[in-house]
């Protein structure tokens, strides 16, 4: 599943490239793996849906990706400091020095996240905020923290009016994640709406998030959930890093 999800994140890349400065060498795509909810707890035993980091990680390793985004919940089952350097650095940590984190609610079971902020150091951004934006080849990226009762997300926050500020300063090929899915077969976080609102004025063309554990994939919708193919941002939920599966169910 994180292999699909893998694929179908570089195809996406590649599909909307915007042409290259004039005079500059065309290079090759560059390719994004990701996915959250991923490195079990120490000492808890891998089971047939369970604590498949090791294997997940191996996946990564073949697609060989120019970065790696994990999408929360990245250590179980609070995020601290030792787990991240026993358990996530033996598998995932093989791709730590292109890795770029977001926090998931896991790692606020620690106060302030310290286990995160502590094993990522300065690629996690402000310990304060939690988000960031960088650039992939030709494609705007911003990393998200959507744990909105810590660093708050609602219009107005500092958090949206960054959002409002890399749309406007970087137009074009734009990707953002977080960890909480705004939809899903499981039930949607409703937390991030307002930066939804946000994505679909600038014509953002993905979202990535984890949080459920499974994979799913949506077409362009705007905040409210309603069609929008040329506007609204195709979102999907890549909790397939590990931890365990959980099911999809069916949306009426």
């Amino acid at each position: 599943m994180l292999r699909a999800a893998g694929t179908l994140a570089a195809a996406v890349l590649a599909a909307c490239a915007t042409a290259p400065a004039a005079g500059a060498a065309a290079g090759p795509d560059p390719v994004l793996a990701a996915a959250g909810d991923i490195a079990c707890a120490p000492n808890m035993p891998e089971t047939p849906t369970a604590c498949h980091q090791a294997e997940t990680a191996a996946i990564v390793g073949a697609i060989d990706p120019s970065a790696v985004a994990v999408l929360g919940d990245n250590q179980y089952e609070v995020g601290f400091l030792p787990a991240y350097q026993s358990v996530f650095d033996a598998t995932w940590g093989a791709f730590r020095s292109k890795t770029f984190p977001v926090p998931g609610n896991h790692e606020y079971y620690r106060v302030g996240a310290d286990g995160y902020y502590g094993y990522f150091g300065a690629a996690a951004g402000d310990p304060t905020k939690g988000y960031y934006a960088y650039d992939l080849g030709r494609w705007h990226i911003l990393a998200l923290n959507s744990n909105c009762t810590y660093v708050p997300c609602a219009a107005g926050s500092p958090q949206e009016q960054f959002v409002r500020s890399e749309l406007a300063r970087r137009p074009g090929c734009t990707m953002a994640y977080w960890h909480h899915a705004l939809f899903s077969s499981q039930g949607g976080d409703p937390h991030m709406r307002d930066i939804w609102r946000d994505l679909t004025a600038a014509r953002v063309d993905v979202v990535l998030s984890g949080h459920n554990h499974n994979y799913e994939r949506f077409a362009g919708q705007d905040a409210d959930g309603h069609l929008a193919p040329f506007s609204g941002p195709r979102e999907f939920v890549v909790g397939t890093g590990g931890r365990s599966l959980g099911a999809i169910r069916i949306c009426t």
